[in-house]
């Protein structure tokens, strides 16, 4: 059987083969960037994955269960940092009202964040979120109780069940392809190529290049298995809440017992995002190492309590505008928001100790052949690293993807 590998050199003029493996956002946003780079001219992108945004809900699907929202991240991880903000050029023109391309998919809304006074910004640092439209710090008077400081701004929010569909339709209808399949160990692509999984040939036809947009798969990929990559478990409860239009949070990442001596919940900030479609994301939890895929009942209740607390709009107008017979207000109850619950989902975010892994290193599409092969670099495949992104993936996916291409174009120009 004799066995064809792609040749990388400049005199080279056929389309690249790249294989992106993941279709969650950073996935399908980076196959997008590659594929539509030279309009479809310079490469032919393939995504594998096991999953996909159309099929159903899955724990190994982490992009379906976030928020999602952009709204700047502080990091002292620079890539991502240089992500967020390159993201936000891209996410703010797609979110145009009347013109922007994923209009219907994008809610621009105002994010009022929250700070206890140990998350306090100090004098003299400017804030993540400062070249975000309209941004203002909040005075004291405009404050939630409990907090020391806060700000204000025009973010943007996804619509997820539309956006992920979105991603997905821009990437086919762009020239992309796409393969369901299972992958165990990096080589089973480098060495076999898309035709190990289309069924079209025996002979095994190595890509250009692979990109890994695993997630959380980083861990337990042959070849890769970053033990750095851990779950961070976020449960949420999504209501029918067309009524809220603003955005707040608590960024407090303490004990969720609210001070009432019924701690034991371990970090809760609050938080609540509306979505285009009239649902409401009201989260959360943040909880590293914790791989329990199902919602706990407990923590449901305490996330509706305090995502409650923190935005009293949540429950109906009719429900706030009611009087008791004193003539008093009735203060709404987490009763009252148990009619508008649509779903409690539980994703594990890909967070990465030491930041995002974004770079690239070349391995050998066949090992067990090297030796009778060229050693020079034709017969190694350039593996871009794409993952680790935690809870940052959608307001991180654009800036990532162009980083992702400048490192896969460098890689093929050699």
């Amino acid at each position: 059987m004799s066995t064809h590998f792609h040749s990388l050199n400049n005199n080279d003029t056929r389309k690249k083969e790249i294989i992106v493996l993941g279709a969650g956002v950073i996935g399908l946003t980076t196959a997008i960037k590659i594929q539509e780079e030279s309009k479809g001219t310079k490469y032919n992108v393939t995504i594998i994955a096991e999953t996909f945004p159309t099929d159903p809900r899955t724990i190994k699907y982490t992009s379906f269960w976030a928020g999602a929202q952009y709204v700047a991240t502080r990091t002292q991880d620079p890539n991502l940092r240089r992500m967020e903000r390159e993201t936000f050029d891209v996410i703010w023109a797609m979110s145009e009202p009347g013109i922007g391309a994923a209009e219907g998919c994008l809610l621009r809304c105002t994010d009022y964040s929250y700070l206890p006074e140990e998350e306090r910004i100090p004098e003299g640092e400017d804030h993540p979120c400062v070249f975000m439209p309209d941004f203002r710090q909040l005075p004291p008077s405009e404050l939630v109780p409990g907090t020391a400081q806060g700000f204000a701004c025009t973010a943007v929010t996804f619509d997820i069940p539309r956006y992920l569909p979105y991603l997905l339709a821009r990437f086919i209808s762009s020239g992309g392809s796409i393969i369901r399949g299972t992958v165990g160990h990096i080589q089973q692509v480098l060495e076999g190529g898309t035709a190990l999984f289309t069924g079209v040939s025996i002979t095994p036809s190595p890509p250009d290049a692979v990109v890994l947009c695993v997630g959380l798969g980083a861990r337990f990929l042959g070849g890769i298995e970053d033990k750095d990559v851990i779950p961070v478990r976020g449960q949420t409860v999504l209501l029918k809440a067309p009524w809220v239009k603003d955005m707040p949070t608590l960024r407090d990442l303490k004990d969720g017992g609210d001070g009432d001596g019924d701690g034991g919940f371990g970090a809760m900030p609050p938080y609540v995002i509306p979505r285009k479609g009239g649902n409401v994301i009201v989260g959360g939890t943040y909880h590293p190492n914790d791989w329990y895929p199902l919602p706990r009942p407990e923590i449901t209740e305490r996330i509706l309590s305090r995502g409650l607390k923190l935005c009293p709009d949540l429950a109906p107008p009719e429900i706030r505008s009611k009087s008791e017979s004193a003539g008093k207000p009735r203060s709404p109850t987490v009763d009252d928001l148990r009619p508008l619950i649509l779903d409690v989902g539980v994703g594990l975010r890909p967070f990465r100790n030491g930041g995002v892994r974004v770079g690239v290193e070349w391995m050998e599409s066949a090992p067990l052949l090297k030796d009778k092969r060229n050693k020079d670099k034709k017969n190694l495949v350039p593996v871009v690293f794409n993952y680790g992104h935690g809870g940052n993936g959608y307001q991180a996916s654009w800036g990532s993807a162009i980083m992702a291409l400048e490192y896969l174009e460098d890689a093929l120009k050699d």
